[in-house]
């Protein structure tokens, strides 16, 4: 049963290691087991890299930012602007219900990734950026996935749905 039809890439980011800056890519490729080419995660240098856990590749919704922007709920003071180069999740979408998508298949561009667990915000990303954003993005802070296929993605990309049973 599909949940939903499609969505899109919007975003790529990639740091080096920890709480260095993201920097922005128009593509980036993908190996199953490790992550993005150039990625903390890939290279072993991100802050969770130690913990077992499937971090392979993180998404977020850009209508999470969105929220924030709306202050929707009210769960801050005011308004919090944040920049998809700024979460810290290297791939921004829109219309992908992420939290819908734990140890589901999907594509995206020539990859297919696998939902691992709901990624949750931490108080070292509200240090990093001076922002009171732990709470305004609990239960909507993206999706931590693992590389079924490596491959090529590239900004704009559609992200759509596959089948389980179909999967090579």
């Amino acid at each position: 049963m599909t949940i939903w039809s499609g969505g899109q890439l919007l975003n790529i980011h990639i740091a080096p290691a920890a709480s260095y800056e993201m920097e922005e890519l128009t593509e980036a490729r993908l190996i199953e087991g490790r992550g993005i080419e150039g990625d903390r995660y890939f290279l072993g240098t991100g802050t969770y890299s130690p913990k077992p856990d499937v971090r392979e590749v993180t998404l977020i919704e850009i209508e999470a930012l969105e929220h924030l922007v709306r202050n929707d709920p009210p769960l801050q003071e005011g308004p919090l602007s944040l920049l998809p180069v700024d979460h810290r999740r290297n791939l921004t979408t829109r219309g992908v219900p992420l939290n819908h998508l734990v140890g589901k298949r999907f594509r995206v561009g020539e990859t297919i990734l696998e939902g691992g667990r709901l990624n949750f915000p931490c108080k070292y990303l509200e240090e990093l950026l001076g922002m009171p954003v732990y709470l305004p993005l609990y239960n909507r802070s993206g999706l931590n996935c693992r590389i079924v296929k490596g491959g090529t993605i590239r900004r704009g990309d559609a992200i759509e749905p596959v089948e389980s049973h179909g999967v090579q």
